[in-house]
């Protein structure tokens, strides 16, 4: 272990991500438990910070927190060492799992931290590890190949193909998100081969792929709704699992419900497109 870490993280120069990882994993644990702790209404555990009776969100502390270490990241930037900089990286990894642990406050603009689409905090928590997991592994994307030697060839044809395989990879991974393969689309950007599964393979029904080319194919249409049935059920239950255990009071008959419930609300055939570009106002307005 105290090889790799010389010879793949410090010797590479990613201890400061290895740092912001474990800054953010540490940081979104911490806060999660608190909130838990804070729900339960735990004597012991400190409350919600409430000046004047204005409860201040955590995610204010996070940019606080990102914004103090990010100026001293570009200030160190030139002189500093590796080591201050891995330590200023944890601080802003605690800093921005406190923001993301409210991306849904964030993103709907209302606090639905414990409400259905308070999940979409975890997911964007889960992905912020998935890609900072994969850079720490000296993974790249958009990249042809990941060889320092052909990335710093000099020559005009390796610079060429570099940007060739880029646009190849950037326009696979663009497919598979048209076909709503937001995990595949975002991993296969640091592994070629997913990509090119996920753009082969049948696209989600709702995707605006399935839109574009199944509405007047309805056999393939019914294909891709089974096949959305069959695969994501077990994958809802248990992403609604873990989201469970996370939040509190995880339960596996919880899980099976909520699971069939947001199949019945999210698996559906997607409505055909507008003939040349009509909006869906306009064509009402003329109907």
């Amino acid at each position: 272990m105290r090889r790799w870490l010389d010879e793949e993280i410090v010797g590479h120069g990613r201890l400061p991500l290895l740092f912001f990882l474990i800054g953010f994993i540490v940081g979104f644990l911490f806060i999660r438990l608190s909130v838990r702790l804070i729900r339960a209404q735990v004597r012991w555990w400190p409350g919600n910070v409430t000046p004047g009776g204005q409860h201040v969100h955590h995610a204010v502390f996070g940019v606080i927190a990102m914004m103090i270490s990010g100026v001293a990241l570009i200030t160190v930037y030139v002189d500093g060492t590796q080591t201050s900089g891995a330590w200023l990286a944890a601080i802003f990894g605690a800093g921005a799992a406190l923001v993301l642990d409210e991306f849904a406050l964030l993103f709907y603009l209302e606090d639905v931290y414990w409400k259905e689409e308070g999940r979409s905090s975890v997911d964007a928590v889960f992905i912020a590890i998935a890609v900072t997991g994969l850079l720490l592994l000296g993974l790249r994307p958009l990249e042809l190949l990941n060889v320092t030697d052909f990335r710093d060839d000099p020559r005009p044809w390796a610079r060429i193909g570099i940007a060739a395989g880029s646009v190849f990879n950037l326009g696979l991974a663009g497919v598979v998100i048209a076909k709503g393969k937001i995990w595949t689309g975002l991993v296969g950007m640091f592994f070629v081969p997913l990509l090119v599964l996920g753009a082969i393979r049948l696209s989600r029904p709702g995707a605006p792929w399935a839109r574009w080319r199944y509405t007047n194919r309805p056999r393939r249409m019914e294909r891709a709704l089974n096949r959305e049935r069959r695969l994501r059920r077990p994958l809802i239950r248990a992403k609604i699992y873990v989201q469970d255990l996370i939040a509190g009071k995880p339960s596996i008959v919880h899980a099976r419900e909520a699971a069939e419930s947001e199949l019945v609300r999210s698996v559906h055939a997607a409505p055909p497109a507008h003939p040349h570009g009509e909006s869906t106002d306009s064509m009402r307005i003329r109907s």
